[in-house]
C-alpha cells in the first residue's frame, strides 16, 4: 500500500508487530531461563533434610549454607549491575550459568561440609551474574509495560523455586545426593537459550546506537531518592526474612509440628512456592494498572492477619494460610523493583543488582539467624516471631505518591 507521498504505510505496522513479537519472545526466553536458574538453585535448600541427616548438620550449619549462597549472590549483584550499566555484557549470561553448572556438580559429589559450602558459593556467583543483566534485557524488551515484563521474568524464577522441592522429593530423595548432577542438563539448556538472548541484545544495542541516550535525570531530590530506596529496602527486608523462613525451614516446621513425611513436607513447600509464583505474575500487571505503591500497600501490610494466624493453625489451615500468604506477599517484589527503577532512571542494572542482591543477602542472613534461633528455642518459635514482620508494611506511607 502506497501513501499520498509515494511512501509505503502498511509495512511499518507490520515491522513494529514483528519487533514486538520478537521482544516478547526474549522476555519469555528470559523467564524460562529464570525458571531453570532458580530450579537449580533451589536444589540446595530442597535437599537440606537429606544433607542434615547424611552429614549430621545442625540448624546453624544449614543456615550457614544458605548464608554462603545468598551472601555471595548479594555481594556481587550490585557491583555487576553498576558495571553493566556503563558497559553492558550480554554474553555474560551464558557464562554466569556455567558457574551454576559447576556448583551443581560439586553439590552432587561433595564428600564433606567444606565442599558443600564451596558449591553453594559457586551457585551464588551464577545467580549474581544472571539477575542484573537479564532484568535489564527484560525491561528493554517490555515495550513500556515494565511491571508486566518484570512479573513474567520473575514468574519463571518463582516457578523454578517452587519446582526445586518437588523435583527433589521425587528424584533426589529416592536416588541420593549424586542425582543432583542430572540437573546440570538444565544448566546446559539455559546456556544455549541465553546465547540466543545475548545475540538479540547485541543486535538491539547496535540498532539503538543512534538513538538519544536514556535520561538519567532524577524526578526527586537526591536525598528523597536515597530515603525512598532505603524504605524500599526495608520492605524487601520484611518480605525476604519471612520468605527465608519458608524456603529454609518450612519442611522442618511441618515435620515437627504435624509429623508428616519428608515427601509430604516437600509437597507442602511446593504449595507455598507455587502460590508465590501466582502472586508474582499478578503483581506486575496490577501495578501497571493501579500503581506500584498501591500493590506494595496491599502486599506487605495486607498479609499480616494471615501470618498472625499461621502459628496456631492445624495442618489443613496451615496449607490454606500458606497459599494465601504466598500469593499476597510475593506480589510486592515486581512492584518494588519497578518503583526503584523509576526512582533511578537509566540505572536498571544497578537497581536490579541492588534489589535482587539485597533480597538474596537478607534471605541468607535471615536463614543463618533463624537457624540459630531454631536451635535455641525450637522451630515453631521461629514462625511465631516472623508472624509480626508484616507490621513494617506501614513504612509504605513514606513512599512518594508517584515516580514517573
Amino acid at each position: 500500500m502506497i501513501g499520498a507521498e509515494g511512501q509505503p504505510v502498511a509495512a511499518e505496522p507490520a515491522a513494529s508487530a514483528s519487533a514486538s513479537s520478537a521482544a516478547m519472545s526474549v522476555v519469555l526466553a528470559l523467564s524460562l531461563c529464570h525458571f531453570l536458574n532458580d530450579t537449580m538453585q533451589s536444589m540446595l535448600s530442597a535437599i537440606y533434610p537429606m544433607l542434615k541427616e547424611n552429614y549430621a548438620l545442625t540448624f546453624g550449619q544449614i543456615g550457614l549454607l544458605t548464608f554462603t549462597f545468598q551472601f555471595t549472590a548479594s555481594l556481587l549483584q550490585p557491583l555487576i549491575g553498576a558495571y553493566t550499566d556503563k558497559r553492558p555484557l550480554g554474553y555474560s549470561l551464558p557464562v554466569g550459568m556455567s558457574f551454576t553448572f559447576v556448583g551443581l556438580l560439586l553439590l552432587a559429589f561433595s564428600g564433606h561440609y567444606g565442599l558443600l559450602l564451596f558449591a553453594a558459593g559457586m551457585v551464588g556467583i551464577g545467580s549474581a551474574v544472571f539477575h542484573p543483566e537479564s532484568s535489564r534485557i527484560a525491561r528493554l524488551a517490555s515495550g513500556g509495560r515494565h511491571g508486566t515484563a518484570q512479573s513474567i521474568f520473575q514468574l519463571g524464577g518463582n516457578f523454578g523455586t517452587a519446582s526445586g522441592p518437588l523435583l527433589a522429593a521425587f528424584i533426589v530423595v529416592p536416588n541420593g545426593q549424586g542425582s543432583v548432577a542430572w540437573f546440570c542438563l538444565a544448566a546446559l539448556t539455559g546456556m544455549v537459550i541465553l546465547t540466543w538472548v545475548s545475540r538479540w541484545y547485541g543486535n538491539y544495542r547496535r540498532a539503538a546506537a543512534s538513538r538519544p541516550a536514556v535520561s538519567k535525570m532524577l524526578l526527586h531530590t537526591r536525598g528523597r531518592v536515597v530515603f525512598t530506596l532505603g524504605v524500599l529496602a526495608l520492605l524487601v527486608f520484611t518480605k525476604n526474612i519471612y520468605m527465608a523462613s519458608f524456603s529454609s525451614y518450612y519442611t522442618f516446621y511441618v515435620i515437627e509440628r504435624f509429623n508428616v513425611s519428608v515427601q509430604d513436607a516437600q509437597l507442602l513447600l511446593f504449595l507455598f512456592l507455587g502460590a508465590a509464583a501466582v502472586g508474582t505474575i499478578a503483581g506486575g500487571p496490577i501495578g501497571d494498572r493501579i500503581g506500584t505503591k498501591q500493590v506494595i500497600w496491599v502486599s506487605i501490610l495486607g498479609v499480616l492477619p494471615f501470618t498472625l494466624m499461621l502459628p496456631y493453625a492445624d495442618l489443613f489451615w496451615t496449607g490454606v494460610l500458606t497459599v494465601i500468604i504466598g500469593i499476597v506477599l510475593s506480589s510486592a517484589f515486581p512492584a518494588i523493583v519497578v518503583f526503584a527503577q523509576e526512582m533511578l532512571p537509566g540505572r536498571v542494572g544497578l537497581v536490579a543488582g541492588m534489589f535482587f542482591g539485597f533480597a538474596f543477602g537478607m534471605g541468607g542472613i535471615a536463614a543463618a539467624v533463624l537457624g540459630q534461633i531454631a536451635d535455641a528455642r525450637g522451630i515453631e518459635y521461629v514462625y511465631w516471631i516472623c508472624s509480626f514482620l508484616p507490621f513494617l508494611g506501614l513504612l509504605t506511607v513514606l513512599l512518594p505518591r508517584n515516580t514517573r
